[in-house]
């Protein structure tokens, strides 16, 4: 290791004794005490927070063009040498620790590193922890202001004298039929399926529903969020959920098997969007001939709700033009284990700038759950959008960090109604339910009955009041009825606006990337984020 002048070799032995132990024997001893006590905690964690790869899965990895960003991410932290003979040797050591008896962890990458030695730039790494330490610093100041900014808005409104209080969080009182249309787009050649749920009128006359359609992170499939379809059938509205066939779980299952090279192809970011307007045109049309479907769809009372890259298709229908001729400057000046969703987002700057927008007008209102998109959209095209939208973050989401995606970009949004929903503990998985027979699990973010509750209540009142126009139930959309729902183990708050100038005070600078080791930003794709976890923890 070295420190400025200092320079000091470690064995191996030493720095496992320390990482497993704490034991401050030998040499490690010389830099140990360098750092505060938390630090020190910190790096055990990193050195031996194992990673469950086998040789196949790290060998197909390393092949993808997420791989090779990472390698150079880890080529940059450990000396800031990012020569085609530092790649290699990284790619060999990560592929022989696999068959380490702890697993693959990063003494375990040291411990098969080729020769006979390998230098860290410890000052290079300590400025990497204090920027890191300054971003998580800056995030709790945003998710406290959030928090104050509900507190606020709770006492200045609070809930009418008379208020209802009918329980969203129950079914409501139609029930509903399901069926599964296959769909093909001859015009861009692509198939997917779509889960129609249908509510079924306490009448002989059928009345047309106001449709909703749900999109589905990266990774993911129609299942994952059937529970809010469900309820909002319950409550008369007609739910569609397509699936999105370059973005999910098979789509993770062939990169992991070697036969894609991308999280998702680049097309998706314009792909998604289109499967949705194209949907709406095919039940635009069904609806006519078909008699399961005659007269029961408001076609002109739509709305969106998408989680993680389906938080990103939510708001490209609702009117932000994605722009991804900006990304070819922003993302080449990017630090990804800072942001891993810019995994995901810098894939499309390989799409050409768009001619038009991917929005709809037959969209009325748009939930972005968990979403991504600061670097596609950015402020300019955020604040095109002029129809509702409701924006939930978790104050744990290390996938699509909650301060640069979506505190930060809904304080860009200009329309005027607009609200934002932190949950103090959620994740970036908190919404869903998992994957069917996935090969793969997060190691966090479980879902959770709490935040589903919360989605419910608001996604229902939400499309109630914009979509289905029943104003009686804006006070459902108040800070003062989210305090009545907020439990302790995942409190909720809901805002309406946020002071702009406070959270775009001086950027942090990132200097070279951090230790990242992830697969994926989106819902539950193979995602091990070593350094992002501990940041987590620490954060509180």
């Amino acid at each position: 290791m070295s420190y400025g002048v200092i320079r000091q070799s470690i064995p191996l032995n030493d720095l496992e004794n320390y990482a497993n132990k704490g034991n401050l024997n030998g040499s490690a001893f010389a830099f140990v005490p360098m750092f505060m006590p938390e630090q020190s905690s910190q790096l055990q964690q990193i050195l031996t927070t194992p990673i469950p790869f086998n040789d196949e899965q790290v060998k197909t990895f390393l092949n993808t063009s997420v791989g090779e960003q990472i390698v150079y991410d880890l080529a940059a932290l450990i000396d800031q040498d990012v020569s085609q003979a530092r790649i290699s040797a990284i790619q060999v050591a990560l592929v022989r620790a696999t068959a380490a008896p702890n697993g693959l962890t990063l003494l375990s990458v040291l411990r098969q590193f080729p020769g006979e030695s390998v230098e860290i730039n410890l000052a290079h790494s300590l400025r990497i922890i204090r920027v890191w330490k300054a971003l998580v610093e800056r995030t709790n100041k945003a998710v406290g202001q959030v928090s104050q900014q509900a507190k606020w808005e709770a006492t200045e409104t609070p809930l009418p004298k008379f208020f209802p209080w009918e329980d969203l969080q129950q079914q409501g009182q139609f029930q509903w039929e399901y069926q599964t249309l296959n769909l093909h787009d001859r015009s861009r050649d692509r198939s997917f399926l779509v889960d129609l749920y249908l509510p079924v009128a306490q009448t002989a006359v059928q009345t047309p529903r106001p449709v909703i359609v749900i999109s589905h992170g990266l990774g993911s499939d129609r299942a994952t969020l059937a529970y809010l379809a469900q309820h909002l059938a319950s409550y008369g509205f007609a739910i569609a959920i397509p699936e999105h066939p370059g973005s999910n779980w098979q789509q993770i299952q062939a990169l992991l098997t070697g036969q894609a090279n991308d999280l998702a192809p680049p097309r998706e970011f314009i792909d998604r969007p289109l499967d949705i307007s194209y949907l709406l045109d095919e039940l635009e049309h069904l609806s006519q001939p078909n008699q399961r479907l005659q007269g029961r769809l408001h076609m002109q009372q739509v709305g969106v709700v998408g989680q993680s890259f389906g938080g990103y298709t939510a708001l490209a229908l609702a009117g932000a033009k994605p722009r991804f001729e900006q990304l070819h400057s922003s993302c080449s000046n990017s630090y990804m284990a800072f942001n891993p969703s810019l995994l995901l987002q810098c894939q499309a700057r390989a799409l050409p700038q768009l001619a038009t927008s991917l929005g709809d007008p037959r969209v009325k209102a748009a939930i972005a759950i968990n979403p991504i998109g600061s670097r596609v959209f950015g402020r300019t095209s955020l604040s095109q959008i002029q129809v509702p939208i409701l924006m939930v973050a978790g104050s744990e989401d290390i996938l699509a960090p909650v301060l640069l995606e979506q505190i930060r970009p809904f304080s860009w949004l200009e329309t005027s109604h607009k609200y934002l929903a932190l949950i103090n503990g959620g994740t970036h998985f908190s919404s869903i339910t998992p994957v069917k027979n996935p090969d793969f699990l997060p190691l966090w973010g479980s879902n959770s009955e709490t935040v589903r509750n919360y989605i419910v209540t608001l996604s229902t009142a939400f499309f109630q009041t914009h979509v289905n126009h029943h104003s009686h139930l804006q006070p459902y959309l108040s800070a003062a009825y989210a305090e009545t729902m907020s439990r302790d183990s995942l409190s909720f708050g809901l805002v309406r606006s946020l002071n702009q100038k406070s959270l775009n005070q001086r950027s942090v600078s990132f200097p070279s990337p951090n230790l990242l080791f992830a697969v994926g930003a989106g819902t539950p794709v193979l995602s091990v984020i070593c350094w992002m976890r501990i940041r987590n923890r620490a954060a509180h």
